[in-house]
């Protein structure tokens, strides 16, 4: 067994399915108020090349949409410098980097930030090998492309294309060639999706090695050949299903006598150790490897993550480097590696948990299984990671037993995951196993494993909410100006207050911030930039700490990606960073102000938010108006706009009876038109106050006929106390009910109060449950709203009595004549009694 050395890719877990797209944001604004605009948010739809070689200098060419007013590039990882980024036009970007001579091969991700925002999510590969491009014609297996052994090939697949690349191997020399094709597309609507197909193919055309899907980079294909004698053989690389796009298709096609690891055992360390661990290539061939961990992949400022983060790992030795990392868990639990025989959850080899328990399911049928000791009451939480990090094929079941054998809790895919996890109680000072096998009872040693055993502890987990659908949210605040975000949490059995605080911000942004109250999941974040701002960019993060008792629970930004889409929308490629990205963009030609109103908003009541505008000298286009988010129970009118010649705008809201009480941040956002698009920033935040309604009405059931009058006495009854001058008006009368006086002053003391109802001739009859009371408190040259309902009144038409008329006298009848009744019929049995007694 030779030694190799494993390097670390990205310091933080970042890429472990990448890839991104071009569509153009005509998806138009998801917050729905102009269909026909486009958003001015710029995009990357593909660049060329996709990749560079470490080590030196390179151009790359962005091209996209609105990207005229590009800054700058923003790399999420170290080792790269952007030493040039120059607008070509709107629709492409010339990019000059440097790259660090000893930077691990792998995809990188960046963003482009412009005078209007930032662009989405974009990945640059970096390599070892020589790059050279498809030079077409290559369609032909007879006259395919020449190319050298250990370099990249970079390309596209256009519809129905076929490239064919020649390389010359002499015997027992390998030949693995591996694609990235899926992973540099972006496609969040399910179009243009590239699903590369690549084979190795012989002098006589036969397929020696194939690969449409693999378990390690998904729709993204590895193969590899080792031929007995020298010869000529041909790669082909095309589109699954014979689709692709002309640019948007693109691939790198890394080919070599590299090596590519599929599976490292075993899959997890401890940060800061030295992993000693075993390599199984896609040829099968096993290596030693070592690798020393990083120390600080847990800290102490996300004390509410998972105890284990995925880590990158590269594979170098003197055939090559791997072109792309494996992915492995590291953290602070002890590592427990299976001990056969284990098969058996009545009689499992012991351990002390928490543990990353690491195995492999050898074998078909094979069952692993773990016995710990735990305490009664003591809580755990039980993680598989199998295809989702370590990219293994194992469909992973598991399920723990407690001392008895008897099955505690089970489980096998979750969240639409194969990866499964659950968590249980310990009922007993007892002995408890868990065992896992494959879901079709499969396996082999490539079906590698880590199960996460840790203490079921209160925690949250912090991301940004999409504002626009499936798009990840970029922060985009004009200079002078707001704008504004919302931040949303998971709870996992932690209810209490979160308190925010963000790092990173650019010079000149401040962030106003709110405490998430108890038991919710979401809160705006509003930030100002001064007059004096530079256009730039930055990337940002959020600390949330909350506290249970005296114990802190805390935890930063994880932000989700979403990359290719598939059917259903489900992602078919995802990723996470642990920062999000804010753009000081281009300042607007107004300024705006959401009124602060001096009166809350009263439960099952309304009240109307004022929006006022000053435009700045030749701007008259009309500003769309949103709200970032309603406090719960808060209605809002979303249609309002102001528009050319108008200096404000009223927006009504409405509280239902269960609206939250409390003091609520609310922003609106703001949506104008610009020579690139629609335009969307953020109010200052106002504070609306939800208070309990004032009095609670009970309504008669009443009853009228037309041409009529009646008193309606409606019971009220305190709820609270309330400054103010108040009065009721009685609301939604029936056609042809009016009511002299509709409005009527009380006061705290009112308990009834009765209004008095003319019902004209030709009112509508019938049932109506229309009746409703508003009752308006007026403070401080406002008016508060609660309207309660419903009642009803039943209006009919008058009764007509009529006078009955004289009956005529009746003559009595005449007497019937009686008449003998006829004699009863004889019974069969009397008949032939009758006869016996005649004879």
């Amino acid at each position: 067994m030779r030694m190799i050395s494993l390097g670390l890719l990205f310091r933080r877990p970042l890429l472990q399915r990448p890839v991104a797209t071009a569509t153009l944001l005509a998806a138009a604004f998801s917050l729905g108020l102009f269909s026909p605009a486009m958003a001015a948010f710029p995009i990357v739809t593909y660049h060329q090349p996709l990749g560079v070689t470490r080590g030196g200098e390179a151009t790359v060419v962005l091209h996209g949409d609105r990207l005229s007013d590009a800054r700058e590039v923003l790399f999420d990882q170290p080792g790269i410098e952007v030493l040039e980024c120059k607008p070509i036009d709107n629709k492409s970007v010339e990019l000059k980097v440097k790259t660090e001579a000893t930077l691990s091969p792998g995809m990188y991700s960046f963003r482009v930030v412009t005078a209007s925002g930032a662009t989405n999510l974009r990945f640059l590969s970096v390599g070892t090998m020589p790059t050279v491009d498809e030079v077409e014609p290559n369609n032909d297996f007879a006259s395919p492309q020449e190319i050298a052994m250990n370099h990249t090939v970079e390309g596209n697949v256009d519809r129905e294309d076929v490239d064919c690349y020649r390389v010359s191997l002499k015997a027992g020399q390998k030949l693995t060639v591996e694609i990235e094709g899926i992973r540099h597309r972006w496609s969040l609507n399910n179009r243009d999706i590239l699903d590369p197909y690549i084979a190795i193919l012989d002098e006589k055309r036969f397929e020696v090695a194939v690969s449409d899907d693999s378990m390690l980079f998904q729709q993204d294909g590895v193969c590899s050949y080792t031929p007995e004698e020298d010869g000529q053989y041909t790669i082909l690389v095309r589109d699954s299903s014979f689709l692709g796009q002309r640019n948007i298709c693109r691939y790198r096609l890394h080919v070599g006598s590299f090596p590519r690891p599929t599976t490292v055992i075993p899959s997890g360390g401890v940060q800061g150790e030295v992993l000693k661990a075993k390599l199984i290539d896609i040829d099968g061939t096993i290596t030693d490897a070592t690798v020393q961990l990083p120390t600080d992949l847990i800290t102490a400022k996300n004390s509410a993550a998972s105890p284990t983060q995925p880590y990158p790992v590269i594979t170098e030795d003197a055939s090559g480097i791997s072109p792309s990392p494996n992915w492995i868990r590291v953290g602070n639990l002890p590592i427990v590696t299976e001990v056969e025989p284990n098969n058996d959850h009545r009689n499992a080899p012991e351990c002390t948990v928490p543990a990353l328990l690491c195995g492999v399911i050898g074998e078909p049928g094979d069952f692993d299984c773990f016995a710990f000791n735990c305490k009664k009451g003591e809580k755990y939480l039980v993680k598989l990671y199998a295809r989702e990090t370590l990219r293994s094929p194992l469909d992973g079941v598991m399920n723990v037993f407690d001392d008895n054998g008897k099955t505690i809790k089970s489980s096998d895919d979750s969240g639409g995951k194969l990866d499964g996890f659950f968590d249980f109680t310990a009922a007993s000072d007892s002995k408890h196993t868990i065992r896992i096998y494959d879901h079709l009872r499969g396996g082999s040693p490539l079906h590698n494993y880590l199960i996460e055993v840790s203490r079921l502890e209160p925690s949250f987990s912090i991301d940004l909410k999409e504002l626009r659908r499936d798009e990840a949210m970029i922060v985009p605040v004009p200079v002078g100006g707001n704008g504004a975000m919302m931040v949303q949490v998971k709870r996992d059995q932690f209810n209490e207050e979160i308190s925010l605080a963000l790092e990173g911000l650019p010079e000149g942004v401040t962030a106003q911030t709110f405490p998430i109250p108890a038991g919710r999941v979401e809160i705006p974040v509003v930030f100002t930039a001064a007059a004096d701002a530079k256009i730039t960019g930055a990337f940002f993060d959020i600390l949330g700490e909350g506290k249970r008792g005296d114990e802190v629970v805390s935890a930063d930004l994880q932000q989700y990606h979403k990359i290719v889409l598939g059917q259903n929308r489900r992602a078919m490629l995802e990723h996470s960073t642990p920062k999000a990205v804010m753009a000081v963009c281009d300042a607007m030609p107004f300024t705006i102000e959401l009124v602060q109103p001096k009166t809350p908003v009263l439960r099952r009541g309304s009240k109307e938010l004022v929006v006022r505008i000053e435009r700045n000298e030749g701007f008259e286009n009309a500003v769309y108006l949103k709200t970032l988010y309603n406090p719960p129970g808060v209605g809002v009118n979303n249609s309002r706009k102001i528009d050319k010649g108008q200096t404000e705008v009223h927006i009504p809201i409405t509280a239902n009876q269960n609206a939250a009480m409390g003091t609520w941040p609310m922003v609106m956002q703001v949506s104008y038109g610009t020579k690139l698009g629609t335009q969307t920033v953020a109010t200052a935040p106002i504070m609306l106050d939800v208070e309990d309604s004032v009095f609670d009405f009970k309504f008669p059931r009443a009853a009228a006929e037309t041409g009529s009058e009646t008193p309606l006495s409606i019971t009220m009854e305190k709820i609270r106390d309330i400054k103010g001058e108040m009065e009721v008006q009685l609301v939604g009368l029936p056609n042809g009910v009016t009511c002299d006086a509709a409005s009527q002053k009380v006061t705290l003391e009112s308990t009834t109060v009765t209004f008095p109802l003319k019902i004209a001739a030709d009112a509508k009859t019938g049932l109506h449950k229309t009746l409703n009371v508003q009752t308006r408190i007026s403070r401080d040259g406002e008016t508060m709203i609660q309207t309660n309902g419903t009642g009803e009144i039943r209006i009919d038409k008058p009764v007509v009595k009529k006078t009955p008329a004289a009956e005529p006298e009746k003559k009595a009848a005449p007497p019937q004549p009686k008449t003998d009744a006829p004699p009863k019929p004889l019974s069969r049995l009397e008949q032939l009694r009758q006869e016996k007694e005649s004879s």
